[in-house]
This record gives C-alpha cells, sequence and structure tokens, in this order.
C-alpha cells in the first residue's frame, strides 16, 4: 500500500512538478510582499527548499 501511494507522489510530483513550482514562487512571491521584503532571504531559502522537496518527490527511489 506504502509503495502504490509513493508510486503516486512521484507519478504526479513528475508530471506537474512545474505547476507545484510555479505554485511555490507565487506563494513566495505573495509572502514577501506582505512582509515588506524584510524576510527575502528566508522565504527564498523555504522556496528552494520546497521545489527541491517537488524533485525529490519526482525522482524515483533508490531502493
Amino acid at each position: 500500500m506504502l509503495d502504490d501511494i509513493k508510486n503516486k507522489v512521484q507519478s504526479l510530483a513528475g508530471s506537474h512538478g512545474d505547476q507545484g513550482k510555479e505554485a511555490v514562487d507565487k506563494g513566495a512571491d505573495i509572502a514577501d510582499d506582505k512582509t515588506g521584503g524584510k524576510h527575502s532571504d528566508h522565504v527564498d531559502k523555504g522556496a528552494d527548499a520546497a521545489k527541491d522537496a517537488i524533485d525529490d518527490a519526482a525522482a524515483p527511489s533508490k531502493e
């Protein structure tokens, strides 16, 4: 069952990863605007980590 879920997540991340990354960028822009740019470095790091997680989810497992 867990393998099935993992495969579905990988499939979704692989086929819709770009859309997910665009959503992360839009969210980061909104957060940056709301904070007046005071936390841009932290927002950017968080967005990069989220996009890396999307890439990791799309990658085939090494088991």
